[in-house]
């Protein structure tokens, strides 16, 4: 079977539907000082203001308040050498996503630069040089692409001043074309090679004297470039983690704990030690819990191959006190999530009066649904490699957060973070899971203690399965109150699932990122809405993963609202509109919220909840899906909508259930709105692994515990989707807009419709309805 795609990006108006057509993004009036810190440009960088001109071109998004904030310094990220050829430096994290080939497109674009000539390299972590490097939370693009722009106009004009000098003529007689200057009516001309030296020993011109390209003559934004790794991916030249090579290096791999929290009792090495070419055995130490993105400990074996170090494992003999998670059963824990659903909990939003309205509701209609942890199992497994000498530590990582991984291997080691550099290379999938660098600090601490021996630190698949940052556990409970015309008048979403927080501080409640993914910031147009959050204590390392809570909350909500529309003999699609209500932005201070919602780290008023963009996105969605049409016995059409990370997602998933049970999908239709589509390719690229994905957290992912230890190991037990199943057609159309409505996540918000999508397609051909992930699919053979 072979994945078929098909991405549509038309003008503004093209085939879609006139209520697909988005209005044009009002903004909220802001102060220039406000502006300009959102910027990250009120401090002493030359770029230093900004005039009321440019306020239809600019806007602030949440980059200046992530830790280091943003630089925009060109002669930080760009160097041109007298060949002409132009070197970008990407300071974000290439997994996969495209971001270290469309963000240095948008420069090169801007500054006229010929692509051919542009050559990418990587930053290493150095975020008081570089700005933010956390390649987490789908902010690449959306926080960084105004920035790239003002660095390669100012680069630009940079080199037609260059020009001019050179020439003796005004700077209005020359203009920079591609990857040259000419001189206009003239015949000189000079390309950006010649220029180099003189225009970057130019001072770098002012924000408000930066002249932006006009969107018409964009080159590669909006419309796209390869992948800049492509090549050297496919013909295997291409360095991930796995690939770091140094002089004398060893090879390790290690046993941790089997149940989170627990310690090394005892162990005897010398069989392991008496394996040809193990060099040595070394005991980790651990970090008690709540142990961040600490190592758990353990025990490594040390060699002179991994074959060696994985045979000496093999040889170990460890007691283990498994410590106070050891009887933790999941099993058991969904009963007590369940039961902690059922009744009252910490009120998170509260509009209108719930009890008043469910008490009066003719019909109420209650629905319960679960979700596994999952693990990330990236296909590249975590690894460093690293070097401690002489004071100093030189790491290679596959990391999306190299800063982060920096500063937590000084802090285990004990040195200053001056004396620490981490080298990123390629990741082989991120999800999360790479934004933590326990992995790195245990190569690191190995190579110390054996006095400065470089040396790779691999996980195998057990192990990244086994000892993860898994995706919290969750149970929802939805219950609907209904009147005597069949409107829904009262809505009450009880959530219970294990924190993010309790990584980091004991905790037991969820905090407002969790709260506000799919919860808090639900966009239905009823009256009374109460959002409530059980506590719950963890068990295991919860961390974030792709999508985060949105895939739980998407899930319950987007199944609930199918079950009402079946419940009340509604179309489904009809019915989700009517939820959604007429086109709107939804006023935070009149939803009832606790505290403040959470808009994804970026400002409410450039990236409100906008009603009519969700409405949009199913009108599409099911336009393209071909909505209604008649299917043939035991097929079905199933419809989810989500906004996360600031982005608009439906998708329409066509399944065929065969008797046996067997679920195939023969097309999914998926609509996003991403605001601005920098790199449509790219985009594309990854709601087509969306879907891919979102199929085997459907069908495959959980992670189950008894006695406190990860009963599933490998792909064995924890499997993927596969090429005999996954989704042969993916359609991906994106909603176009102009530059002026700000870019908004990518490389998460694909996920969460999937699952839900496909297991209302699943009733709508079976009549059964799905309710827990992952799905069992013998419960769908035909009696």
């Amino acid at each position: 079977m072979q994945l078929r795609s098909f991405v549509e990006l038309g003008d503004l108006r093209g085939s879609m539907p006139a209520s697909a057509v988005p209005a044009a993004p009002t903004f909220l009036n802001v102060s220039r000082r406000a502006f300009l810190e959102a910027l990250g440009l009120s401090g002493a960088f030359v770029l230093a203001t900004a005039s009321a001109a440019r306020a239809a071109e600019t806007w602030p998004t949440g980059g200046d308040a992530m830790p280091h904030g943003l630089v925009i310094d060109p002669k930080v990220f760009v160097a041109i050498a007298p060949d002409g050829t132009v070197t970008i430096t990407a300071h974000r994290s290439e997994m996969g996503t495209g971001v270290r080939t469309s963000l240095p497109m948008v420069l090169a674009d801007e500054m006229g630069a010929d692509w051919a000539k542009v050559k990418i390299i990587q930053a290493p972590g150095d975020e008081p040089t570089y700005g933010n490097q956390d390649t987490d939370g789908s902010r690449s693009m959306r926080h960084h692409i105004q920035s790239m722009r003002l660095m390669g106009a100012a680069v630009r004009m940079m080199l037609e001043r260059a020009a001019a000098g050179a020439w003796g003529v005004p700077v209005e007689r020359v203009e920079a074309r591609v990857h040259e200057v000419v001189e206009k009516g003239g015949t000189r001309r000079a390309g950006y090679g010649e220029l180099a030296k003189a225009a970057m020993d130019l001072p770098v011109p002012a924000i408000k004297d930066i002249v932006l390209k006009p969107e018409s003559a964009f080159r590669y934004i909006g419309k796209g470039v390869p992948l800049y790794d492509m090549k050297a991916i496919v013909t295997g030249k291409a360095i991930y983690g796995t690939d770091v090579r140094l002089p004398g290096m060893l090879f390790a791999v290690a046993v941790r704990p089997p149940v989170y929290g627990g310690k090394v009792k005892s162990f005897d090495a010398r069989a392991a030690k008496a394996v040809p070419g193990v060099v040595d055995v070394i005991e980790i130490p651990g970090t008690p819990e709540p142990a961040a993105f600490m190592p758990m400990g353990g025990v490594a074996v040390v060699a002179k191959t991994t074959w060696a170090a994985l045979q000496g494992r093999e040889k170990l003999k460890v007691e283990w006190d498994d410590g106070p998670n050891a009887s933790y059963d999941s099993d058991a824990y969904r009963k007590r999530m369940s039961e902690i659903a059922a009744r009252p909990g910490k009120v998170v939003r509260n509009q209108g009066d719930v009890e008043k309205a469910l008490a009066a509701a003719a019909k109420v209609i209650t629905a319960e649904y679960y979700q596994p942890h999952m693990a990330h199992a990236t296909m590249e497994v975590p690894n460093a490699t690293a070097v401690v000498k002489n004071g100093r530590c030189e790491c290679w990582a596959p990391a999306q957060s190299p800063y982060a991984v920096r500063k937590d291997l000084a802090k285990f080691l004990g040195l200053d973070i001056k004396d620490v550099t981490v080298h990123v290379t390629l990741l082989g999938g991120g999800f999360g899971r790479k934004s933590k660098g326990d992995f790195a600090i245990e190569a690191a601490y190995l190579s110390k203690v054996l006095g400065g021996v470089p040396v790779q630190m691999m996980w195998t698949r057990e192990d990244d399965i086994r000892h993860g940052y898994y995706h919290t556990t969750s149970v929802e409970r939805i219950e609907a109150g209904i009147d005597d015309k069949g409107k829904v008048i009262a809505w009450r979403h009880r959530s219970v699932a294990p924190t993010i927080l309790s990584t980091f501080a004991p905790a037991e409640y969820q905090f407002p990122i969790e709260l506000g993914m799919g919860l808090v910031d639900n966009p239905f147009d009823i009256p009374n809405i109460r959002c409530e959050n059980g506590p719950i204590k963890n068990h295991v390392r919860i961390g974030w993963f792709r999508s985060v809570s949105n895939i739980p909350r998407a899930f319950a909500v987007q199944c609930f609202v199918a079950e009402l529309a079946h419940a009340l003999g509604r179309d489904h699609k009809e019915f989700l509109l009517e939820l959604i209500g007429p086109p709107r932005k939804l006023d935070p201070l009149e939803m009832g919220i606790e505290g403040e919602l959470w808009n994804y780290g970026d400002p409410y008023e450039v990236f409100p909840i906008d009603t009519g963009r969700l409405r949009a996105v199913v009108e599409l969605a099911c336009e393209k899906a071909g909505w209604g049409r008649r299917m043939p016995p035991r097929s079905g059409l199933g419809l989810a909508v989500h906004r996360s990370f600031l982005t608009y997602v439906a998708s329409v998933a066509e399944v065929v259930v065969e008797k046996d049970g067997t679920v195939r999908i023969p097309r999914i239709d998926t609509a996003v709105d991403c605001g601005f589509p920098a790199n449509p390719e790219r985009i594309a690229a990854q709601f087509e692994g969306a879907a891919v994905m979102g199929m085997t957290l459907c069908f495959h992912s959980a992670v189950t515990f008894k006695n406190g230890r990860a009963e599933q190991s490998n792909y064995h037990d924890y499997e993927m989707v596969r090429m005999t199943n996954f989704p042969r057609e993916v359609r991906v159309h994106i909603v176009p807009h102009r530059y002026t409505t700000p870019a908004t996540g990518v490389g998460e918000p694909g996920v969460p419709p999937i699952a839900p999508a496909i297991a209302n397609a699943i009733f709508a051909a079976t009549g059964k309805r799905i309710r827990e992930l992952p799905i069992d699919t013998r419960l769908l053979r035909e009696a």
